[in-house]
């Protein structure tokens, strides 16, 4: 269990890699933004690199939360509901998780120089490949594990270029015909 303090760093430090990026990610940011005073953060992960091992954790936890709120029981055997499915998880993503979709991106880039975080960072994509996977297995792919990596790689797709990229926000109806159709290719 985190102390309240160290929950409120990792928080924080989210919001300010959404905001600010990555260069915006300091201890004394994390303090001003939180209203801690001076060297708070510092006393809760001592290095950089443990700051954005915090965040990361933090990031981990909620989407673990948010992904444990879809049991396997829940998980639809036909692709209309799995279409419906995967647009609102990712419809979510993009407007009431945007702040933390950021600061993942944020993170991956930082990972990709970090091999320290690389690891955790690379861990994290594969637990959280696994409800993909379930989801092609409940609607007979041939080949879940490929296939359910193909669906966040689409997914991923979707997100970046609603987020990051040129594109616009997608609606409910949009990611549902756009999902709709990646498995209708998919699955054939």
């Amino acid at each position: 269990m985190r102390s309240p303090r160290a929950e409120l760093v990792a928080e924080t430090a989210i919001t300010l890699l959404a905001e600010r990026g990555m260069r915006g990610l300091t201890h004394r940011a994390v303090d001003e933004a939180a209203g801690l005073p001076p060297g708070a953060a510092s006393n809760v992960a001592r290095t950089r690199a443990a700051l954005l091992a915090l965040t990361l954790e933090r990031l981990n936890e909620l989407e673990e939360r948010q992904f444990a709120a879809v049991s396997v029981d829940d998980v639809p055997a036909d692709r209309e509901g799995a279409a419906d499915l995967v647009a609102r998880l990712l419809r979510g993503q993009i407007t009431r998780d945007r702040r933390r979709t950021l600061a993942r991106y944020e993170l991956a880039l930082e990972a990709t120089r970090r091999p320290e975080l690389r690891g955790a960072y690379d861990a994290s994509g594969r637990h959280f490949a696994r409800p993909a996977v379930a989801l092609m297995e409940a609607l007979g792919s041939a080949d879940p594990e490929a296939d359910g990596r193909r669906l966040v790689v689409f997914a991923e797709g979707v997100m970046f270029y609603a987020l990051a990229g040129a594109g616009d926000d997608p609606t409910m109806d949009g990611l549902r015909r756009d999902a709709a159709r990646f498995l209708a290719g998919l699955l054939g």
